[in-house]
């Protein structure tokens, strides 16, 4: 569902984004919109690329090998 929001923007702005519209060929509207929704979007992948990289390093990364001795057998004297 549409919504109407009402912006308050400088003059110059606003005769800047309907000549940048109007090379667009789309409506300042238009223009506006899909700008903001790139910013959601790009705001949401950050917040998902930031939890898996939390995960990860909780997790820890498994870089082969295995153990085959203890920690104690390691540091014994």
């Amino acid at each position: 569902m549409k919504q109407n929001i009402t912006l308050s923007m400088e003059k110059d702005l606003i005769r800047e984004a309907k000549i940048l519209a109007a090379q667009r060929q789309v409506s300042v509207s238009r223009l506006l919109s899909e700008e903001l929704q790139k910013l959601v979007e790009d705001a949401k992948d950050y917040e998902w690329a930031k939890r898996r990289a939390l995960i990860h390093i909780n997790e820890g990364f498994h870089l082969g090998g295995k153990i085959t001795v203890t920690r104690a057998e390691l540091h014994e004297r």
